[in-house]
């Protein structure tokens, strides 16, 4: 951590654990560094672990669209991490979950187009919009993280506006998903909503693909595909939510259903927890897969 927090404790699995500086532990040469300190600390000190041989898993967006750097969601393309690779990129949470259950459905049926609406948590913001929320809710007025209130509201704005009108978290979702499925051509169209929950993303994902499916198909596709969980049974309720998602590692689908108003086109319902799959759990999943095959 920075200086100031030098020597302090905190307590990992029932251990007090001492901080050291960021110098300090680059200096140790650790096997593995998994960075979420935001853009400007993983451009100035990745390299310097990277090049003291560690390997840099970074959950920032300073690396993702680097070409030479490696953006991984590993039961997709763990395939692209090279030996000798010391940066590695951490997607977008809301990026994460979305290629998880595209990606087996693009292998079969090659996607075209998506339009993606996304509801966001609280929790993507960090925790001081969690606190925000939870002041409204408790009728004390306190520190504004975003530019209108949260609680009992929901607006269109995730990130920054850029000058074409859209969010820097929509276009991540453009760029990121190209990147990862491998398919430049992919045509992508995002709205980010942020909502006053605290248990994850869910997004609304409509697709048209090159070729015609047969919905039993994808479903038999999403059930099989590792990390996805189908839970969609709408006679009894049964759809993804974020309270179902909470602190769970899965990404769930349901409200599987044809588009009738265009041909192969296809309408997904996906939620999941943005800080386990979304973040912490998917960097984790990084640094097993590369320990595993011996790439670092």
């Amino acid at each position: 951590a920075s200086e100031r927090s030098v020597g302090n404790e905190v307590i990992f699995r029932g251990k007090a654990v001492k901080i050291v500086s960021v110098m300090e532990a680059v200096e140790a040469k650790p096997e593995f560094a998994i960075f979420s300190a935001g853009a400007n600390t993983s451009k100035e000190w990745a390299p310097l672990f990277a090049k003291n041989g560690t390997v840099v898993i970074d959950n920032s967006s300073y690396w993702r669209m680097f070409k030479e750097i490696p953006l991984i969601v590993p039961e997709i393309n763990s395939h692209v991490i090279k030996k000798g690779d010391r940066i590695i990129a951490n997607p977008n949470c809301s990026t994460i979950q979305m290629v998880m259950a595209l990606a087996p459905l693009h292998r079969k049926y090659k996607i075209k187009r998506l339009v993606v609406a996304t509801y966001q948590s609280v929790t993507g913001t960090g925790v001081k919009a969690v606190k925000q929320m939870e002041n409204e809710r408790a009728g004390i007025k306190g520190d504004m993280v975003y530019a209108h209130p949260i609680d009992m509201n929901c607006f269109p704005h995730g990130g920054s506006f850029q000058p074409d009108g859209y969010t820097t978290e929509e276009q991540k979702l453009i760029d990121e998903t190209r990147k990862i499925l491998e398919d430049q051509s992919i045509q992508v169209t995002a709205t980010v909503v942020r909502i006053p929950v605290v248990g994850g993303h869910s997004e609304a994902v409509n697709i048209e693909f090159e070729n015609d499916f047969n919905i039993d198909d994808v479903r038999n596709l999403l059930t099989h595909f590792p990390g996805v969980v189908v839970y969609d049974n709408p006679s009894e309720n049964k759809y993804p939510m974020p309270i179902h998602a909470h602190n769970k590692d899965e990404v769930f689908v349901g409200r599987i259903r044809r588009d009738f108003s265009r041909e192969k086109c296809l309408n997904l319902w996906i939620v999941s927890d943005n800080i386990r799959k979304g973040a912490a759990t998917n960097a984790v999943q990084i640094a097993e897969y590369m320990a595993d095959n011996k790439l670092y």
